[in-house]
Protein backbone atom coordinates (compact mmCIF):
# COMPACT_ATOMS: atom_id res chain seq x y z
CA UNK A 1 0.00 0.00 0.00
CA UNK A 2 3.05 2.72 0.78
CA UNK A 3 5.16 1.56 -2.11
CA UNK A 4 2.38 1.24 -4.87
CA UNK A 5 -0.62 2.61 -4.00
CA UNK A 6 -1.44 3.94 -7.82
CA UNK A 7 -1.55 0.09 -8.90
CA UNK A 8 -3.22 -1.04 -6.24
CA UNK A 9 -5.75 1.96 -6.05
CA UNK A 10 -6.22 1.39 -9.73
CA UNK A 11 -6.50 -2.39 -9.55
CA UNK A 12 -9.40 -1.98 -6.84
CA UNK A 13 -10.99 0.59 -8.58
CA UNK A 14 -11.69 -1.64 -11.79
CA UNK A 15 -12.36 -4.24 -9.54
CA UNK A 16 -15.14 -2.42 -8.29
CA UNK A 17 -16.25 -0.64 -11.66
CA UNK A 18 -16.57 -4.34 -12.91
CA UNK A 19 -18.72 -5.14 -9.72
CA UNK A 20 -20.75 -2.13 -10.42
CA UNK A 21 -21.29 -2.81 -14.16
CA UNK A 22 -22.56 -6.23 -12.92
CA UNK A 23 -25.57 -5.20 -11.76
CA UNK A 24 -26.87 -3.49 -14.87
CA UNK A 25 -27.41 -7.04 -16.33
CA UNK A 26 -30.45 -8.32 -13.43
CA UNK A 27 -31.85 -5.12 -13.60
CA UNK A 28 -32.56 -4.93 -16.91
CA UNK A 29 -33.86 -8.02 -17.38
CA UNK A 30 -36.28 -7.70 -14.18
CA UNK A 31 -37.62 -5.02 -16.24
CA UNK A 32 -37.55 -6.93 -19.15
CA UNK A 33 -39.34 -9.89 -17.55
CA UNK A 34 -42.46 -7.80 -16.45
CA UNK A 35 -42.56 -5.63 -19.74
CA UNK A 36 -42.86 -9.19 -22.09
CA UNK A 37 -45.73 -10.21 -19.03
CA UNK A 38 -47.51 -6.78 -19.86
CA UNK A 39 -46.89 -6.67 -23.38
CA UNK A 40 -44.20 -5.16 -25.29
CA UNK A 41 -42.54 -4.88 -29.04
CA UNK A 42 -39.97 -6.50 -30.52
CA UNK A 43 -38.42 -3.18 -30.57
CA UNK A 44 -38.27 -2.78 -26.91
CA UNK A 45 -36.48 -6.66 -26.37
CA UNK A 46 -33.84 -5.51 -29.00
CA UNK A 47 -33.35 -1.99 -27.46
CA UNK A 48 -32.77 -3.71 -23.90
CA UNK A 49 -30.39 -6.38 -25.08
CA UNK A 50 -28.36 -4.26 -26.85
CA UNK A 51 -27.76 -2.20 -23.57
CA UNK A 52 -27.40 -5.72 -21.50
CA UNK A 53 -25.08 -6.55 -24.71
CA UNK A 54 -22.97 -2.93 -24.26
CA UNK A 55 -22.42 -3.40 -20.23
CA UNK A 56 -21.47 -7.12 -20.80
CA UNK A 57 -18.51 -5.61 -23.08
CA UNK A 58 -18.31 -3.03 -20.38
CA UNK A 59 -17.71 -5.03 -17.84
CA UNK A 60 -15.48 -7.67 -19.14
CA UNK A 61 -13.28 -4.94 -20.29
CA UNK A 62 -12.78 -3.55 -17.20
CA UNK A 63 -12.11 -7.20 -15.80
CA UNK A 64 -9.13 -7.26 -18.54
CA UNK A 65 -7.87 -4.31 -16.81
CA UNK A 66 -8.23 -5.25 -13.49
CA UNK A 67 -6.53 -8.68 -14.54
CA UNK A 68 -3.66 -6.28 -16.14
CA UNK A 69 -3.19 -3.70 -12.98
CA UNK A 70 -3.88 -6.70 -10.31
CA UNK A 71 -0.52 -8.73 -12.50
CA UNK A 72 1.69 -5.45 -12.51
CA UNK A 73 0.62 -4.95 -8.68
CA UNK A 74 1.81 -8.73 -7.91
CA UNK A 75 4.49 -8.93 -10.31
CA UNK A 76 6.24 -5.60 -8.29
CA UNK A 77 5.69 -6.75 -5.21
CA UNK A 78 6.65 -10.71 -5.94
CA UNK A 79 10.23 -9.27 -7.35
CA UNK A 80 10.65 -7.34 -4.03
CA UNK A 81 9.82 -9.87 -2.00
CA UNK A 82 12.23 -12.24 -3.84
CA UNK A 83 14.99 -9.39 -3.54
CA UNK A 84 14.56 -8.91 -0.23
CA UNK A 85 14.68 -12.37 0.68
CA UNK A 86 17.64 -13.14 -0.69
CA UNK A 87 19.17 -10.27 0.92
CA UNK A 88 17.74 -11.50 4.38
CA UNK A 89 19.33 -14.87 3.70
CA UNK A 90 22.69 -13.75 2.82
CA UNK A 91 22.69 -11.53 6.31
CA UNK A 92 21.46 -14.25 8.62
CA UNK A 93 24.03 -16.07 10.91
CA UNK A 94 25.70 -18.41 8.85
CA UNK A 95 25.19 -20.98 11.88
CA UNK A 96 21.27 -20.34 11.51
CA UNK A 97 21.33 -20.89 7.97
CA UNK A 98 23.64 -24.11 8.48
CA UNK A 99 21.14 -25.23 11.40
CA UNK A 100 17.87 -24.65 9.12
CA UNK A 101 19.33 -26.64 6.21
CA UNK A 102 19.53 -25.84 2.34
CA UNK A 103 15.76 -27.99 1.89
CA UNK A 104 14.48 -25.04 4.19
CA UNK A 105 15.47 -22.49 2.63
CA UNK A 106 14.96 -23.45 -0.98
CA UNK A 107 11.23 -24.54 0.34
CA UNK A 108 10.83 -20.93 1.02
CA UNK A 109 12.32 -19.73 -1.60
CA UNK A 110 10.81 -21.25 -4.66
CA UNK A 111 8.15 -23.15 -3.87
CA UNK A 112 6.60 -20.02 -1.30
CA UNK A 113 6.98 -17.34 -3.54
CA UNK A 114 5.35 -19.46 -6.30
CA UNK A 115 2.16 -19.93 -3.74
CA UNK A 116 2.71 -16.03 -3.70
CA UNK A 117 2.28 -15.41 -6.81
CA UNK A 118 -0.26 -17.49 -7.91
CA UNK A 119 -2.27 -16.25 -4.55
CA UNK A 120 -1.43 -12.59 -5.89
CA UNK A 121 -2.05 -12.93 -9.25
CA UNK A 122 -5.43 -15.11 -9.60
CA UNK A 123 -6.73 -15.66 -5.63
CA UNK A 124 -6.49 -12.06 -4.54
CA UNK A 125 -8.27 -10.67 -7.53
CA UNK A 126 -11.05 -13.36 -7.21
CA UNK A 127 -11.29 -12.60 -3.21
CA UNK A 128 -11.71 -9.00 -3.88
CA UNK A 129 -14.15 -9.46 -7.20
CA UNK A 130 -16.04 -11.18 -4.95
CA UNK A 131 -16.49 -8.70 -1.87
CA UNK A 132 -17.04 -6.24 -4.07
CA UNK A 133 -19.78 -8.66 -6.11
CA UNK A 134 -21.06 -8.79 -2.83
CA UNK A 135 -21.68 -5.77 -1.64
CA UNK A 136 -22.94 -3.96 -4.63
CA UNK A 137 -25.28 -6.89 -5.70
CA UNK A 138 -26.86 -6.28 -1.88
CA UNK A 139 -26.85 -2.88 -2.78
CA UNK A 140 -28.53 -3.31 -6.30
CA UNK A 141 -30.97 -5.94 -4.00
CA UNK A 142 -31.96 -3.34 -1.14
CA UNK A 143 -32.88 -0.97 -3.94
CA UNK A 144 -35.24 -3.59 -5.80
CA UNK A 145 -36.76 -5.13 -2.97
CA UNK A 146 -35.23 -4.26 0.44
CA UNK A 147 -38.04 -6.91 2.01
CA UNK A 148 -36.93 -9.97 -0.02
CA UNK A 149 -33.06 -8.98 0.38
CA UNK A 150 -33.12 -9.13 4.07
CA UNK A 151 -34.88 -12.66 3.96
CA UNK A 152 -32.27 -13.30 1.74
CA UNK A 153 -29.26 -12.57 3.21
CA UNK A 154 -30.60 -15.04 6.48
CA UNK A 155 -28.24 -17.47 4.95
CA UNK A 156 -25.15 -15.03 5.38
CA UNK A 157 -24.01 -15.72 8.88
CA UNK A 158 -23.77 -19.70 8.67
CA UNK A 159 -20.94 -18.80 5.90
CA UNK A 160 -19.30 -16.57 7.94
CA UNK A 161 -19.10 -18.59 11.20
CA UNK A 162 -17.92 -21.80 9.31
CA UNK A 163 -15.44 -18.97 7.13
CA UNK A 164 -14.16 -17.91 10.80
CA UNK A 165 -13.71 -21.54 11.83
CA UNK A 166 -11.68 -22.40 9.74
CA UNK A 167 -9.47 -19.01 9.13
CA UNK A 168 -9.09 -19.95 12.77
CA UNK A 169 -7.10 -23.09 12.31
CA UNK A 170 -6.27 -23.04 8.86
CA UNK A 171 -3.08 -21.12 9.07
CA UNK A 172 -1.21 -23.17 11.85
CA UNK A 173 -2.51 -26.47 10.05
CA UNK A 174 -0.77 -25.06 6.52
CA UNK A 175 2.40 -23.99 8.59
CA UNK A 176 2.49 -27.83 9.73
CA UNK A 177 2.24 -28.87 6.67
CA UNK A 178 4.95 -26.24 4.86
CA UNK A 179 7.80 -27.14 7.42
CA UNK A 180 7.16 -30.86 7.32
CA UNK A 181 7.02 -30.25 3.40
CA UNK A 182 10.42 -29.01 3.89
CA UNK A 183 12.05 -31.53 6.22
CA UNK A 184 10.78 -34.08 3.18
CA UNK A 185 12.87 -32.08 0.88
CA UNK A 186 15.70 -31.73 2.78
CA UNK A 187 15.51 -35.62 3.45
CA UNK A 188 15.07 -36.80 -0.25
CA UNK A 189 17.40 -34.19 -1.34
CA UNK A 190 20.01 -35.39 1.10
CA UNK A 191 19.36 -39.26 0.03
CA UNK A 192 20.09 -38.09 -3.56
CA UNK A 193 23.03 -35.90 -3.26
CA UNK A 194 24.56 -38.71 -1.30
CA UNK A 195 23.73 -41.75 -3.02
CA UNK A 196 27.34 -43.00 -3.85
CA UNK A 197 28.01 -42.96 -0.42
CA UNK A 198 25.03 -44.23 1.02
CA UNK A 199 25.11 -47.20 -1.16
CA UNK A 200 29.38 -47.93 -0.27
CA UNK A 201 28.58 -47.89 3.28
CA UNK A 202 25.45 -49.77 2.86
CA UNK A 203 22.82 -46.93 4.64
CA UNK A 204 20.41 -47.39 1.88
CA UNK A 205 17.92 -49.01 4.61
CA UNK A 206 18.43 -46.20 6.96
CA UNK A 207 17.85 -43.57 4.67
CA UNK A 208 14.74 -45.33 3.04
CA UNK A 209 13.45 -45.13 7.05
CA UNK A 210 14.35 -41.70 7.29
CA UNK A 211 12.64 -40.81 3.90
CA UNK A 212 9.58 -43.13 4.99
CA UNK A 213 9.21 -40.68 8.17
CA UNK A 214 9.53 -37.49 7.01
CA UNK A 215 6.86 -38.52 3.85
CA UNK A 216 4.77 -39.99 6.78
CA UNK A 217 5.11 -36.82 8.28
CA UNK A 218 4.09 -34.70 5.41
CA UNK A 219 1.15 -36.76 5.05
CA UNK A 220 -0.43 -36.35 8.62
CA UNK A 221 0.37 -32.51 7.94
CA UNK A 222 -1.63 -32.82 4.52
CA UNK A 223 -4.65 -34.48 6.24
CA UNK A 224 -5.04 -32.22 9.18
CA UNK A 225 -5.09 -29.26 6.33
CA UNK A 226 -8.14 -31.68 4.50
CA UNK A 227 -9.82 -32.72 6.91
CA UNK A 228 -10.35 -28.78 8.05
CA UNK A 229 -11.46 -28.29 3.69
CA UNK A 230 -13.70 -31.45 4.47
CA UNK A 231 -15.64 -29.33 7.34
CA UNK A 232 -15.13 -25.81 5.03
CA UNK A 233 -16.38 -26.30 1.80
CA UNK A 234 -19.32 -28.53 1.71
CA UNK A 235 -20.79 -26.45 4.47
CA UNK A 236 -19.67 -23.63 2.68
CA UNK A 237 -21.24 -24.71 -0.49
CA UNK A 238 -24.62 -24.96 1.08
CA UNK A 239 -24.76 -21.57 2.52
CA UNK A 240 -23.77 -20.41 -0.73
CA UNK A 241 -26.46 -21.90 -2.70
CA UNK A 242 -29.17 -21.16 0.02
CA UNK A 243 -29.63 -17.56 -1.01
CA UNK A 244 -30.28 -19.40 -4.81
CA UNK A 245 -33.51 -21.33 -3.32
CA UNK A 246 -34.73 -18.74 -0.77
CA UNK A 247 -34.86 -16.22 -3.98
CA UNK A 248 -36.87 -18.45 -5.94
CA UNK A 249 -39.41 -19.73 -3.07
CA UNK A 250 -40.08 -16.68 -0.97
CA UNK A 251 -39.55 -14.07 -4.68
CA UNK A 252 -42.84 -16.88 -5.51
CA UNK A 253 -44.54 -16.05 -2.07
CA UNK A 254 -43.92 -12.81 -2.27
CA UNK A 255 -45.32 -12.41 -5.66
CA UNK A 256 -48.56 -14.05 -5.19
CA UNK A 257 -49.12 -11.77 -1.63
CA UNK A 258 -48.49 -8.96 -3.79
CA UNK A 259 -45.52 -7.75 -1.65
CA UNK A 260 -42.86 -7.60 -4.72
CA UNK A 261 -42.94 -7.05 -8.37
CA UNK A 262 -42.29 -9.70 -10.65
CA UNK A 263 -39.81 -7.34 -12.06
CA UNK A 264 -38.18 -7.13 -8.29
CA UNK A 265 -38.38 -10.95 -7.53
CA UNK A 266 -36.77 -12.16 -10.96
CA UNK A 267 -33.54 -8.93 -10.57
CA UNK A 268 -33.29 -10.44 -7.06
CA UNK A 269 -33.04 -14.48 -8.54
CA UNK A 270 -30.48 -13.03 -10.71
CA UNK A 271 -28.43 -11.18 -8.72
CA UNK A 272 -28.56 -13.75 -6.09
CA UNK A 273 -27.18 -16.07 -8.94
CA UNK A 274 -25.09 -13.77 -10.13
CA UNK A 275 -23.50 -12.93 -6.31
CA UNK A 276 -23.14 -17.33 -5.98
CA UNK A 277 -20.74 -17.34 -8.60
CA UNK A 278 -17.68 -15.26 -7.16
CA UNK A 279 -18.43 -15.68 -4.03
CA UNK A 280 -17.68 -20.20 -5.11
CA UNK A 281 -14.82 -19.12 -6.86
CA UNK A 282 -13.41 -16.68 -3.77
CA UNK A 283 -14.16 -19.67 -1.31
CA UNK A 284 -12.08 -22.33 -3.95
CA UNK A 285 -9.15 -19.66 -3.38
CA UNK A 286 -9.06 -19.05 0.12
CA UNK A 287 -6.94 -22.48 0.64
CA UNK A 288 -4.65 -20.90 -2.04
CA UNK A 289 -4.87 -17.36 0.23
CA UNK A 290 -3.87 -19.79 3.24
CA UNK A 291 -0.79 -21.14 1.31
CA UNK A 292 0.17 -17.69 0.16
CA UNK A 293 -0.27 -16.40 3.82
CA UNK A 294 2.10 -19.34 5.31
CA UNK A 295 4.39 -18.62 2.63
CA UNK A 296 4.72 -15.20 3.54
CA UNK A 297 4.97 -15.54 7.54
CA UNK A 298 8.05 -18.14 6.62
CA UNK A 299 9.58 -15.72 4.29
CA UNK A 300 9.03 -13.15 6.54
CA UNK A 301 10.28 -15.10 9.39
CA UNK A 302 13.78 -14.68 8.04
CA UNK A 303 13.99 -11.55 9.43
CA UNK A 304 12.88 -12.47 12.53
CA UNK A 305 16.44 -14.36 13.41
CA UNK A 306 18.47 -12.42 16.02
CA UNK A 307 21.46 -11.40 15.24
CA UNK A 308 24.39 -13.86 16.55
CA UNK A 309 26.51 -10.80 16.96
CA UNK A 310 26.48 -7.43 18.97
CA UNK A 311 28.35 -4.96 16.58
CA UNK A 312 30.00 -2.80 18.02
CA UNK A 313 32.60 0.09 16.79
CA UNK A 314 36.40 -1.11 17.30
CA UNK A 315 39.54 0.02 15.88
CA UNK A 316 41.84 -2.68 14.32
CA UNK A 317 45.46 -1.39 15.90
CA UNK A 318 47.31 -3.10 13.33
CA UNK A 319 49.51 -5.35 15.00
CA UNK A 320 47.03 -8.38 13.66
CA UNK A 321 47.43 -10.61 16.28
CA UNK A 322 44.81 -13.60 16.43
CA UNK A 323 44.11 -14.82 20.18
CA UNK A 324 41.67 -17.15 21.58
CA UNK A 325 41.54 -16.85 25.45
CA UNK A 326 39.73 -19.48 27.47
CA UNK A 327 36.86 -20.37 24.86
CA UNK A 328 34.34 -23.23 25.38
CA UNK A 329 32.05 -23.81 22.55
CA UNK A 330 29.00 -26.09 21.61
CA UNK A 331 26.03 -26.23 19.27
CA UNK A 332 22.99 -25.21 20.02
CA UNK A 333 22.22 -26.46 23.75
CA UNK A 334 24.02 -29.51 22.99
CA UNK A 335 27.32 -30.65 24.66
CA UNK A 336 30.56 -28.56 25.05
CA UNK A 337 33.23 -29.31 21.90
CA UNK A 338 35.57 -26.88 23.00
CA UNK A 339 36.98 -26.70 26.58
CA UNK A 340 39.16 -23.90 27.61
CA UNK A 341 41.07 -22.97 24.57
CA UNK A 342 43.79 -20.48 24.99
CA UNK A 343 46.06 -19.39 21.72
CA UNK A 344 47.72 -16.70 20.53
CA UNK A 345 48.64 -16.56 16.88
CA UNK A 346 50.96 -13.48 16.11
CA UNK A 347 51.42 -11.47 12.81
CA UNK A 348 52.48 -13.73 10.20
CA UNK A 349 52.53 -16.61 12.15
CA UNK A 350 51.52 -19.76 10.58
CA UNK A 351 49.79 -22.34 12.62
CA UNK A 352 49.01 -25.85 12.01
CA UNK A 353 45.77 -27.14 13.88
CA UNK A 354 45.82 -31.16 14.40
CA UNK A 355 43.77 -33.68 16.40
CA UNK A 356 42.12 -36.96 15.44
CA UNK A 357 38.31 -36.49 13.36
CA UNK A 358 36.12 -35.46 15.85
CA UNK A 359 38.39 -33.30 18.54
CA UNK A 360 37.43 -30.02 17.37
CA UNK A 361 39.80 -28.60 14.76
CA UNK A 362 37.28 -27.52 12.49
CA UNK A 363 35.48 -26.14 15.19
CA UNK A 364 37.61 -24.01 16.64
CA UNK A 365 38.89 -22.83 12.84
CA UNK A 366 35.18 -21.59 12.73
CA UNK A 367 35.74 -19.82 15.74
CA UNK A 368 39.20 -18.14 14.81
CA UNK A 369 37.17 -17.06 11.24
CA UNK A 370 34.40 -15.50 13.26
CA UNK A 371 31.75 -17.61 11.92
CA UNK A 372 30.30 -18.92 15.52
CA UNK A 373 30.95 -16.99 18.77
CA UNK A 374 32.28 -18.98 22.01
CA UNK A 375 29.60 -19.31 24.43
CA UNK A 376 32.70 -18.13 26.84
CA UNK A 377 35.95 -17.23 26.94
CA UNK A 378 36.60 -14.24 23.73
CA UNK A 379 38.46 -14.45 19.91
CA UNK A 380 40.20 -11.48 19.76
CA UNK A 381 41.82 -9.77 16.65
CA UNK A 382 43.74 -6.56 17.91
CA UNK A 383 42.26 -6.79 21.03
CA UNK A 384 38.96 -6.68 18.83
CA UNK A 385 35.96 -9.28 19.70
CA UNK A 386 35.14 -10.83 16.02
CA UNK A 387 31.79 -11.60 16.82
CA UNK A 388 31.73 -7.56 17.40
CA UNK A 389 32.72 -6.86 13.83
CA UNK A 390 30.77 -5.54 11.28
CA UNK A 391 30.57 -8.58 8.64
CA UNK A 392 32.42 -6.31 6.09
CA UNK A 393 35.46 -5.50 8.26
CA UNK A 394 35.50 -8.90 9.34
CA UNK A 395 35.40 -10.39 6.13
CA UNK A 396 38.36 -7.88 5.10
CA UNK A 397 40.45 -9.06 8.93
CA UNK A 398 39.79 -12.88 8.86
CA UNK A 399 38.78 -15.19 5.67
CA UNK A 400 37.73 -18.87 6.05
CA UNK A 401 38.47 -21.04 3.14
CA UNK A 402 36.85 -24.73 3.31
CA UNK A 403 36.31 -27.91 1.40
CA UNK A 404 32.84 -26.78 0.58
CA UNK A 405 33.21 -24.30 -2.01
CA UNK A 406 30.86 -23.63 -4.95
CA UNK A 407 30.56 -21.99 -8.25
CA UNK A 408 28.03 -19.62 -8.47
CA UNK A 409 26.34 -19.18 -12.36
CA UNK A 410 28.45 -16.62 -14.23
CA UNK A 411 31.84 -16.22 -16.12
CA UNK A 412 35.48 -17.27 -13.91
CA UNK A 413 36.10 -13.69 -14.25
CA UNK A 414 32.87 -13.06 -12.31
CA UNK A 415 33.27 -15.96 -9.49
CA UNK A 416 37.23 -14.28 -9.17
CA UNK A 417 35.19 -10.77 -8.57
CA UNK A 418 33.42 -12.05 -5.39
CA UNK A 419 35.93 -11.26 -3.33
CA UNK A 420 36.71 -7.74 -4.40
CA UNK A 421 35.48 -5.59 -1.88
CA UNK A 422 32.95 -2.84 -2.67
CA UNK A 423 34.57 0.03 -4.51
CA UNK A 424 37.58 -1.72 -5.65
CA UNK A 425 38.28 -4.05 -8.62
CA UNK A 426 40.87 -6.07 -10.07
CA UNK A 427 42.13 -5.83 -13.26
CA UNK A 428 43.44 -9.48 -15.38
CA UNK A 429 47.10 -9.11 -14.43
CA UNK A 430 46.02 -9.73 -10.24
CA UNK A 431 43.14 -12.46 -11.49
CA UNK A 432 45.83 -14.24 -14.12
CA UNK A 433 48.35 -13.79 -10.87
CA UNK A 434 45.84 -15.44 -8.74
CA UNK A 435 44.89 -18.35 -10.94
CA UNK A 436 48.80 -19.18 -11.16
CA UNK A 437 49.41 -19.44 -7.63
CA UNK A 438 46.65 -21.98 -7.20
CA UNK A 439 47.96 -24.02 -10.36
CA UNK A 440 45.06 -23.46 -12.58
CA UNK A 441 46.05 -20.73 -14.82
CA UNK A 442 46.84 -23.43 -17.85
CA UNK A 443 43.69 -25.08 -17.03
CA UNK A 444 41.95 -21.84 -17.41
CA UNK A 445 43.69 -20.47 -20.35
CA UNK A 446 43.20 -24.03 -22.02
CA UNK A 447 38.88 -22.72 -21.74
CA UNK A 448 37.17 -21.81 -24.85
CA UNK A 449 36.91 -18.28 -23.63
CA UNK A 450 39.11 -18.29 -20.71
CA UNK A 451 38.18 -15.77 -17.63
CA UNK A 452 34.76 -14.76 -19.78
CA UNK A 453 33.65 -19.08 -19.87
CA UNK A 454 30.22 -19.46 -18.48
CA UNK A 455 30.62 -21.56 -15.32
CA UNK A 456 27.88 -23.11 -12.87
CA UNK A 457 24.93 -24.84 -13.72
CA UNK A 458 23.81 -25.73 -17.28
CA UNK A 459 27.52 -23.76 -18.23
CA UNK A 460 30.88 -25.17 -18.48
CA UNK A 461 31.32 -27.66 -15.23
CA UNK A 462 34.23 -27.69 -13.20
CA UNK A 463 35.44 -30.32 -11.54
CA UNK A 464 35.88 -30.85 -7.55
CA UNK A 465 39.42 -30.09 -7.78
CA UNK A 466 39.47 -26.90 -9.98
CA UNK A 467 36.55 -25.57 -7.79
CA UNK A 468 38.56 -25.79 -4.79
CA UNK A 469 41.26 -24.04 -6.52
CA UNK A 470 39.11 -21.33 -7.84
CA UNK A 471 38.18 -20.74 -4.20
CA UNK A 472 41.52 -20.33 -3.11
CA UNK A 473 42.23 -17.86 -5.65
CA UNK A 474 39.39 -15.76 -5.21
CA UNK A 475 41.00 -15.84 -1.51
CA UNK A 476 44.00 -14.79 -2.67
CA UNK A 477 42.28 -11.55 -4.51
CA UNK A 478 39.75 -10.77 -1.07
CA UNK A 479 43.34 -10.73 0.19
CA UNK A 480 42.95 -10.78 3.94
CA UNK A 481 45.39 -10.25 6.60
CA UNK A 482 44.38 -13.93 8.10
CA UNK A 483 43.31 -16.58 6.33
CA UNK A 484 41.79 -19.88 8.04
CA UNK A 485 41.99 -22.79 5.63
CA UNK A 486 39.98 -25.87 6.60
CA UNK A 487 40.96 -29.08 4.55
CA UNK A 488 41.13 -26.09 1.48
CA UNK A 489 43.47 -28.74 -0.60
CA UNK A 490 41.65 -31.92 0.17
CA UNK A 491 39.96 -32.78 -3.16
CA UNK A 492 43.42 -32.13 -4.93
CA UNK A 493 45.65 -35.36 -5.27
CA UNK A 494 48.34 -35.22 -2.59
CA UNK A 495 50.93 -34.18 -5.08
CA UNK A 496 49.06 -31.18 -6.63
CA UNK A 497 47.92 -30.31 -2.77
CA UNK A 498 51.39 -30.16 -2.12
CA UNK A 499 52.51 -27.91 -5.12
CA UNK A 500 49.79 -26.11 -4.39
CA UNK A 501 50.96 -25.61 -0.74
CA UNK A 502 54.20 -24.96 -1.65
CA UNK A 503 53.66 -21.82 -3.89
CA UNK A 504 50.91 -20.38 -1.57
CA UNK A 505 53.57 -20.96 1.18
CA UNK A 506 55.47 -18.29 -1.10
CA UNK A 507 52.61 -15.89 -1.51
CA UNK A 508 51.14 -16.06 1.85
CA UNK A 509 54.66 -15.08 3.29
CA UNK A 510 54.50 -12.65 5.95
CA UNK A 511 50.38 -13.37 6.14
CA UNK A 512 49.19 -14.83 9.33
CA UNK A 513 47.56 -18.25 8.40
CA UNK A 514 45.54 -21.11 10.27
CA UNK A 515 45.59 -24.16 8.76
CA UNK A 516 43.06 -27.13 9.65
CA UNK A 517 45.75 -29.63 8.65
CA UNK A 518 44.64 -33.69 7.64
CA UNK A 519 47.60 -33.91 6.16
CA UNK A 520 51.00 -33.99 8.54
CA UNK A 521 53.56 -32.56 5.69
CA UNK A 522 51.02 -29.06 6.11
CA UNK A 523 51.81 -28.91 9.79
CA UNK A 524 55.28 -29.90 9.63
CA UNK A 525 55.29 -26.48 7.41
CA UNK A 526 53.70 -24.30 10.03
CA UNK A 527 55.76 -22.12 12.67
CA UNK A 528 53.97 -23.88 15.30
CA UNK A 529 51.38 -26.99 15.71
CA UNK A 530 48.35 -26.84 18.01
CA UNK A 531 47.35 -30.62 18.80
CA UNK A 532 43.72 -30.81 19.54
CA UNK A 533 42.54 -33.38 22.12
CA UNK A 534 39.01 -34.11 23.01
CA UNK A 535 38.27 -30.47 22.77
CA UNK A 536 41.39 -29.38 24.31
CA UNK A 537 44.90 -28.08 23.54
CA UNK A 538 47.11 -31.18 24.34
CA UNK A 539 50.06 -29.62 22.81
CA UNK A 540 51.45 -26.62 21.02
CA UNK A 541 55.11 -26.00 20.08
CA UNK A 542 56.84 -26.62 16.58
CA UNK A 543 57.25 -29.68 14.68
CA UNK A 544 61.05 -30.14 16.40
CA UNK A 545 59.38 -29.59 19.83
CA UNK A 546 56.84 -31.65 19.34
CA UNK A 547 59.02 -34.16 17.59
CA UNK A 548 61.31 -33.81 21.05
CA UNK A 549 58.15 -33.94 23.11
CA UNK A 550 57.69 -37.05 22.06
CA UNK A 551 53.67 -37.19 22.58
CA UNK A 552 50.51 -37.68 20.80
CA UNK A 553 51.77 -35.81 17.77
CA UNK A 554 55.21 -37.35 18.40
CA UNK A 555 53.38 -41.20 18.08
CA UNK A 556 50.44 -39.44 14.62
CA UNK A 557 54.10 -38.73 12.41
CA UNK A 558 55.68 -41.59 13.40
CA UNK A 559 52.33 -43.80 12.51
CA UNK A 560 52.23 -41.49 9.21
CA UNK A 561 55.23 -42.84 7.94
CA UNK A 562 55.43 -46.41 9.28
CA UNK A 563 58.24 -46.39 11.46
CA UNK A 564 60.65 -44.29 13.84
CA UNK A 565 60.33 -40.65 13.51
CA UNK A 566 63.15 -39.21 10.99
CA UNK A 567 63.65 -35.39 11.47
CA UNK A 568 66.35 -35.27 8.93
CA UNK A 569 64.65 -37.51 6.61
CA UNK A 570 61.26 -35.97 6.75
CA UNK A 571 62.61 -32.39 5.93
CA UNK A 572 64.69 -33.83 3.05
CA UNK A 573 63.48 -37.20 1.88
CA UNK A 574 60.13 -36.95 -0.51
CA UNK A 575 58.20 -39.28 2.33
CA UNK A 576 57.10 -35.42 3.71
CA UNK A 577 55.34 -35.06 0.42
Amino acid sequence: MRQHPKLLVGALGLNAAAAAAGLVGPRLLGDLVQAVVGGTTVGHVTGVVLVLLFFVLVQSWLIRGATVQGGRLSQAVLAEVREQFVERVLALPLSTAEEAGSGDLVSRASRGVDEMQRAAQYALPAILTAGFTFLLTVIGMLAVSPGLTLVILIAVPPVVLVTRWYLSRSTDAYRAYKTAAAGMTEELAASTDGAATIEALGLANRRIEAGDTSVAATYAADIGTLRLRTVFMPTAEIGYRLPMIAALLLGGYFYNQGWASLSAVTAVVLYTQQMAEPISQARDWLTEMQNATTSLQRLLGVTEVPPDRQVREHTVDGRQSLTVENVTFGYGDGPEVLHGIDITVAKGERLAIVGASGAGKSTLGRLMAGIHGPRSGSVRFDGAPLIELPLEQLRSEVALVSHEQYVLGGTLRENLALAVRAGESAGDEELWSALKAVEAKDWVQALPDGLETAVGSGSTSLSPAQTQQLAIARLIVADPKVLVLDEATSLLDPSSARDLERSLNALLAGRTVITIAHRLHTAYDADRIAVIEDGRVAELGSHTELIANDGYYARLWSSWHGGPTDTKMCMEGEQCS
